[in-house]
């Protein structure tokens, strides 16, 4: 593994402060959510951002909404109409420069939010008919100036799926920024690019190609024109969702170090669980199980450093779903 990895437990997630247990809402309470801070809290170091309060509503407060353009909405009071929009977006502008939300790798916002919610958040059109496609004007700020940074919203990660994504992405962007803040060398690249290699192929193997092609041609382009171009499509690559079909592919990949170490008793063995896997009958963790068993204890050492069978702690259990 890259020796510049660090601890976990150093990762800075951004957070809407009302998940958190603030009461910090318009009606002067909050949101808390127990999973964000009782489980993923042991992981990740929270950095509370309310825009609403920090930019001065108060509480308790006046509701908001979006209305407008979709694309350029206003924010505005449901009642009095006070306009809010330019003082949200210098806001939003302002916070993002401060110095503790330097190093995040990820933000988690508060969904339907108008200032945090990241999608389908209600825009009211001039005849006060809601369209669900709006962000609100903090989330659409944060995403601008942090394209590659993983973002969701605690909605979401109500779905196995999404919140294993989420998390993958938030553990592989600190991965990232540590190989790549501050100076690099070529081998550093090229040994962080190989040990991501099934992570990435169970994400998009197009991606990964695209990757490929870039680690070749490293020495032809200079460090930081690698490093952006890297970065966004490492990122990017990613975001793709798993899918059981690519994690069979992936799963099968790896068996073929094993090949050569293994019984056909014991091969027919990981093969019976790689395809119960397949059928949905049993979770993800039951076959990487098995073969990392048998990977550690023939010191299979490519892969043993490849993340995709430890890309983020176990205790979390985000594999554990059928």
């Amino acid at each position: 593994m890259s020796p510049k990895v660090k601890p976990v437990t150093d990762i800075k997630v951004g957070i809407s402060s009302c998940l958190v247990g603030k009461k910090v809402r318009y009606d002067g309470g909050h949101k808390h959510d127990r999973f964000l801070t009782g489980v993923l809290g042991a992981y990740f170091k929270f950095v509370q951002v309310c825009p609403e309060m920090e930019v001065g509503m108060g509480v308790p407060r006046e509701s908001v909404h979006l209305e407008g353009e979709i694309e350029s909405p206003r924010m505005v009071g449901t009642k009095s109409r006070e306009d809010w929009t330019d003082r949200m977006n210098r806001f939003s502008r302002r916070r993002l420069k401060k110095p503790d939300i330097a190093g995040l790798r990820g933000f988690i916002l508060k969904k339907s939010s108008p200032s945090c919610g990241m999608e389908r958040v209600k825009v009211f059109s001039d005849k006060g008919m809601p369209f669900h496609k709006g962000r609100g004007l903090f989330a659409d700020e944060l995403i601008k100036q942090f394209p590659q940074l993983p973002v969701e919203e605690e909605g979401r990660l109500n779905d196995a799926h999404l919140r294993e994504n989420f998390i993958v992405r938030v553990f592989a962007y600190d991965r990232l920024r540590n190989l790549f803040d501050g100076r690099y060398s070529r081998k550093e690249a090229v040994a962080f690019h190989t040990i991501h290699k099934y992570l990435m192929l169970a994400h998009s193997p197009k991606h990964y190609t695209s990757l490929g092609r870039l680690v070749a041609k490293i020495a032809e382009q200079t460090p930081s024109e690698f490093r952006d171009v890297y970065s966004a499509t490492f990122m990017e690559g990613l975001a793709v969702k798993t899918t059981v079909k690519k994690n069979v592919n992936v799963l099968q990949h790896i068996m073929g170090f094993l090949k050569k170490q293994l019984t056909a008793q014991q091969k027919s063995e990981i093969n019976e669980v790689i395809g119960d896997y397949h059928k949905g009958m049993i979770p993800l963790i039951v076959p990487i199980t098995l073969i990392r068993h048998y990977v550690n204890l023939h010191e299979v050492g490519y892969i043993q450093d490849q993340v995709y069978l430890n890309p983020h702690p176990k205790e979390l259990m985000l594999r554990n779903h059928v």
